[in-house]
């Protein structure tokens, strides 16, 4: 009896072992994705012309002494692909090797990074279907420059076309826990000039490293209108720019449903509509065309119509909203009465720290009188909260959390736009003229942002709370190591933030110092918190202090 249950047993573990075989196997078939057949380039290699100075036909690439990097390339898809990975090419390894090092801090275990690595291959499968033409052979010439350290997990051009997607595949897997970018504009009555300004936080946070490098893209396509964007190396999709026209782009996430397979990746969908639009009525065209697998926010400015909207699009829908004002307000919820009234979206309005920041933005423009660039510039940095509350250094309900990629201020009218340099957007605004680059094409190794149109840092920069901002920032995050460092350091660095107090909790409790983490957590109580899941977070875990205490 022993021994045929013992072979039973071993039959089933088998058998499980062999479907687990076939399903791997099965994956690793289905989720090859086949690069599209492009002619041989005939653009040659890149040319130094000075230190950080680099030439390849027409196509430039330079680093300014702002500590941006600045690329111009042209042409048709696959030929200004390769540009763009011959000329950035140290940059779009070093993004990997970051982007990499993050997912294992993330991931360590390697166990589950390989599952990780068949849930992206099995959730991707068909995504090389949603992406243009175009922009297949674009991600293809990129991929050239890519390292081959990496070609364990993938090919290059599957790994580079993958990472476009990382955005939507993060903001699905987090969905509880989104990063809250925030975008606002005026226009007419509500701006100085009467012109259109429109100002946006990309709050989107890898890690330090990844946000080091970043590159001010000029692109002149041999189809469609010349643009600008806001990027990294190796990235072509869009998440912050204008075109020649005076159209913009920036994108904000929304609450979406767990989805079940990919789609168009959020950024192509941006940067088909910078690429092509010259209105808002031909934005929305191009984005009702395209699925997308998550929720997201498009706020368009448009110079020929004077205004901004913003197209809303779910996975099963697409709506334009206009608040029939002359401002408007991106956080990450939805406004419409048809995406706005959701379950989904009404229980993010109620968790989230995304209506506190849509009120806070409200509060200044009403306040501070009509807008202007530099009042933008002064929004976008502001760390308050309601009514000037201070509610610590980085909290998710303020309009600066002290995390952002990049700010960007648009005029578009005037074709100018003003880009934040490190840290965050508390560096200077550099300001670029749209139709000078496009005359220039970065063709001499000189400073081609207009330095008497620049804004100055902000003074906080200069200030002895921002040092210590910057050490409790290393430890604010759930990658970043916490070993090395005391509770009451984490209160000492940033004492009005619940934040402090939840980590200092945190830490006391793993140590098993419950009253001391008992105390955190009550404070912390007392705080402005960001969002209900680390609200409850506080009150179970000073539940269990309580337990232990007993």
């Amino acid at each position: 009896m022993k021994r045929k249950l013992i072979r039973i047993i071993l039959y089933v573990l088998t058998g499980f072992l062999l479907l687990v075989i076939a399903l791997v196997i099965y994956i690793q078939i289905v989720a090859q994705v086949q690069p599209p057949v492009a002619e041989d380039s005939q653009i040659g290699e890149r040319r130094e012309l000075g230190m950080t100075y680099y030439a390849l036909g027409n196509n430039r690439f330079r680093k300014s002494e702002s500590g941006l990097f600045e690329l111009y390339v042209e042409g048709a898809p696959f030929e200004r692909g390769v540009a763009n990975g011959r000329l950035t090419k140290e940059l779009v390894q070093h993004q990997e090797v970051v982007f990499q090092a993050q997912i294992h801090r993330l991931v360590p275990s390697g166990f589950y990074l390989g599952l990780l690595r068949y849930f992206v291959g099995w959730f991707n499968r068909d995504l090389d279907e949603s992406v243009p033409e175009e922009y297949k052979l674009e991600i293809l010439g990129v991929s050239q420059a890519a390292s081959s350290e990496f070609d364990d997990i993938a090919p290059k051009y599957q790994r580079i076309l993958n990472y476009h997607a990382a955005h939507d595949i993060g903001h699905a897997l987090q969905n509880m826990s989104l990063v809250g970018c925030t975008a606002f504009g005026t226009w007419g009555g509500k701006s100085e000039d009467s012109t259109l300004i429109i100002g946006r936080n990309f709050d989107f946070y890898v890690g330090d490293e990844f946000a080091r490098d970043k590159i001010v893209a000029f692109y002149n396509p041999a189809q469609g209108h010349r643009f600008m964007m806001i990027t990294w190396g190796g990235m072509t999709g869009v998440l912050s720019g204008m075109n020649q026209e005076g159209l913009t782009v920036t994108i904000n996430a929304s609450k979406s449903d767990i989805p079940s397979g990919s789609a168009t990746p959020v950024s192509l969908v941006a940067r088909e509509i910078l690429q092509y639009a010259s209105t808002i009525d031909e934005a929305y065209k191009i984005a009702q065309k395209r699925k997308m697998f998550v929720s997201e926010s498009f706020l368009i400015g448009s110079a020929k119509d004077r205004k901004a909207v913003i197209i809303e699009k779910s996975p099963e829908e697409t709506v334009l909203y206009d608040p029939g004002d002359n401002f408007i307000i991106c956080t990450n919820h939805f406004q419409s009465k048809t995406l706005g009234d959701t379950p989904l979206n009404r229980e993010h309005v109620k968790t989230s720290a995304s209506p506190y920041r849509y009120r806070r933005v409200e509060e200044l423009l009403e306040r501070d009188g009509k807008n202007s660039v530099a009042k933008t510039a002064s929004i976008l940095r502001n760390q308050l909260g309601a009514q000037d509350k201070n509610i610590g250094l980085g909290n998710e309900k303020s309009i600066n959390q002290l995390i952002a990629h990049h700010a960007i201020i648009f005029q578009p009218e005037k074709r100018l736009v003003w880009v934040s340099t490190a840290p965050w957007q508390l560096g200077r605004f550099v300001c670029y003229d749209l139709n000078k680059v496009f005359q220039d094409k970065l063709g001499s190794d000189r400073e081609i942002y207009e330095q008497d149109m620049t804004i100055s840092p902000d003074p906080f920069l200069t200030s002895p709370l921002f040092p210590d901002f910057v050490k409790f920032s290393g430890y604010r995050f759930p990658f970043q190591p916490r070993d090395d460092v005391q509770p009451d350091s984490l209160v000492k660095w940033n004492p009005d933030s619940y934040l402090a107090y939840l980590l200092a909790g945190d830490l006391a409790f793993h140590k098993k110092e419950y009253a001391n983490a008992a105390k955190y957590y009550e404070q912390g109580l007392s705080k402005e918190i960001a969002n209900e899941q680390e609200r409850d977070h506080i009150r179970k875990n000073l539940e269990r202090c309580k337990e232990k205490l007993k």
